[in-house]
């Protein structure tokens, strides 16, 4: 069985078992989730009701991404700035859907 869940302004297609990286959640490493914002869920090529539907999961890691250089520059006024940004993110494990 699979669904779709909304958090951190994105949308992702989980099963049980799936491990995604989603915007931070607050939480520890262990500690388990509830993403109750099912947009679809299905059953192979069948679709299900979605009231009431839940998906449990649990947190893996607290990380942060990858390091984005944003750098910026305008010609002949010898004007450039350089500063990077991680972001925050969440692993999580997903238990089970419904």
């Amino acid at each position: 069985m699979f669904a779709v869940v909304r958090t951190g302004g994105k949308q992702y297609r989980v099963a049980a078992g799936d491990k995604i990286v989603v915007e931070k959640i607050d939480g520890e490493a262990g500690s388990s989730v509830t993403l109750g914002d099912v947009l679809l869920a299905g059953d192979g090529s069948e679709l299900k009701s979605v009231t009431g539907l839940t998906v449990a999961a649990e947190i893996v890691a607290q990380a942060k991404a990858d390091k984005v250089i944003v750098f910026k520059k305008r010609r002949r006024h010898n004007y450039r700035r350089k500063n990077g940004h991680r972001q925050n993110h969440t692993i999580l494990k997903i238990v089970s859907v419904g």
